[in-house]
C-alpha cells in the first residue's frame, strides 16, 4: 500500500509529466467536494455544500453574475457533475494526453489545458449572451457550467492536429484514427447546441477550436504558451554573441524537416524512426 501512494505521490507531484498532475488537482477537487457533500445528505438530510460550490465555482452565463463571480473562468475546468463524468473526462486526458506529450513534449500541455478551458468559457458565455434561442428564456440566468470536457477537447484537438492519422483502438469499435475521433465530437457538439446540454457543446466546440489553432500556429512558429511563459522568466543580464557559422545541435530543426517525420510517424510508427530523426523530434519538443 506504501509503495502504490509513493508511486502515485511521485507521478503526480515530482514526475517530469504534468498529465498526472492535472488528473490529480481534478480528482482531489472532485472527492474534496463530495464525500463533504455526501456525508451531509446522509446525515443532515440536506445539499448546502453541493449547493454553495457550484453557485461559486461553476461559470455563470448571467454577465451581472460573472462580474461577481470573475474566478468561476478557471475554478470551472477542475469541476464536474457526478462521477461518470469526471471518469470519462479524466479517461480522455489521460488517452490523448500522452499522445499530445509524445511529440510536443511535456511543458505545453498545463497551458494547454488552461487555454482551452478558457476558450470553451468565452464562446459559452458569448454564445448565451447572443443567440436569442439562450437570451429570450431562462437559460441564460440558470445555466453553469462546470467540467474539464473544454481542456480536454482542446488537448485532444490539439493531438489530432499534430498527427491525424494516429490510430486508436476503440472498444466495440476497433482501430479508429484521431482526426476521425475529433469529427465526430465536432458534429455532435454543434448538433447539441439545441438540447438540454447546450453550454457543454458550446464549450467543447471551444476547446476544439483552440487546440486546433494553438497547433496551427506552433507549426508557423508561434508558440502562445512558450511566450506566456517566457513573460515570468528573469531575462539574463548578460549577452553572448557568437559569429560561429557552424550551427548547434540545440538549433530549431526546420519545420518541414519536423513535418516530414511527423508524416513518417503517422504511416509507419514512432519506433521505425532512426536515431537521427528521434533526435531532431525531441529538439522540436523542446522547443
Amino acid at each position: 500500500m506504501n509503495t502504490f501512494w509513493q508511486n502515485l505521490t511521485y507521478k503526480t507531484f515530482k514526475s517530469s509529466s504534468k498529465l498526472y498532475l492535472l488528473i490529480g488537482i481534478n480528482v482531489i477537487v472532485f472527492l474534496a467536494i463530495n464525500v463533504p457533500a455526501v456525508l451531509e445528505h446522509l446525515i443532515m438530510r440536506t445539499d448546502l455544500i453541493s449547493y454553495y460550490t457550484f453557485d461559486y465555482l461553476a461559470l455563470p452565463a448571467y454577465l451581472p453574475k460573472l462580474l461577481t463571480r470573475f474566478w468561476t473562468p478557471l475554478t470551472y475546468m477542475f469541476m464536474h457533475d457526478g462521477i461518470l463524468h469526471i471518469l470519462f473526462n479524466m479517461l480522455w486526458l489521460y488517452w490523448m494526453g500522452q499522445i499530445f506529450e509524445e511529440f510536443l513534449g511535456n511543458k505545453r500541455i498545463v497551458g494547454l489545458y488552461l487555454l482551452g478551458g478558457f476558450a470553451g468559457a468565452v464562446l459559452y458565455v458569448a454564445c448565451y449572451n447572443i443567440f436569442p434561442a439562450f437570451t429570450q428564456t431562462n437559460a441564460l440566468v440558470l445555466t453553469q457550467a462546470v467540467g474539464a470536457s473544454a481542456s480536454v477537447m482542446a488537448i485532444i484537438a490539439a493531438a489530432a492536429t499534430i498527427v491525424p492519422n494516429y490510430t486508436i483502438f476503440l472498444m466495440f469499435i476497433g482501430p479508429v484514427k484521431i482526426k476521425w475521433l475529433v469529427l465526430v465530437y465536432v458534429v455532435i457538439d454543434f448538433l447539441g447546441v439545441t438540447g438540454p446540454n447546450a453550454g457543454g457543446g458550446i464549450a467543447h466546440l471551444g476547446g476544439v477550436l483552440l487546440g486546433f489553432v494553438y497547433v496551427k500556429q506552433l507549426q508557423k512558429g508561434h508558440d502562445w504558451i512558450g511566450a506566456i511563459t517566457g513573460l515570468f522568466k528573469r531575462k539574463p543580464k548578460l549577452k553572448v554573441v557568437s559569429n560561429n557559422r557552424y550551427k548547434s545541435t540545440n538549433d530549431i530543426p526546420r519545420q518541414e524537416e519536423v513535418d516530414r517525420i511527423l508524416d513518417k510517424i503517422s504511416k509507419s510508427g514512432y519506433d521505425n524512426l532512426s536515431k537521427q530523426e528521434k533526435e531532431i523530434l525531441f529538439r522540436a519538443s523542446k522547443k
